[in-house]
């Protein structure tokens, strides 16, 4: 029996490329159809606009960023406060920015996505 969270892992190999872009007008970001999928499974818009904002802030320093979400084990969650943390660097391993969270309901332990040309995307739809 999959889990929630091997099943939303599953889905998201399959997502090559994008067919539609969706908008935050607000944020002027574009999202794929693969975080779109994310979105919806796994409940996590929050994601989709924390990540572009500071993405976002970061474009002068890089036009690429990666962003790893990292659940933490848990001797790390006791000694940082965090349950979680986001890593936004620049592709060559050059650490731009990390956000800790204390609190997270999204279902898996990792994620990487990209941040380019004002748009979020899965690894797999560059």
């Amino acid at each position: 029996m999959h889990t929630k969270a091997n099943k939303i892992q599953e889905q998201l190999q399959y997502f090559n490329g994008s067919e539609m872009f969706y908008h935050i007008p607000l944020l002027r970001t574009r999202f794929t159809d693969g975080i779109k999928y994310l979105v919806n499974a796994a409940a996590c818009f929050w994601l989709v606009t924390d990540t572009s904002v500071v993405a976002k802030s970061l474009k002068e320093r890089s036009s690429w960023v990666t962003i790893d979400f990292k659940r933490l084990p848990e001797k790390e969650r006791e000694a940082s406060g965090y349950e979680a943390v986001i890593i936004y660097s620049d592709g060559n391993d050059n650490i731009l920015e990390e956000h800790g969270y204390t609190m997270t309901d999204f279902p898996l332990d990792e994620l990487r996505l990209f941040f380019v040309n004002d748009t979020l995307m899965l690894p797999s739809e560059y």
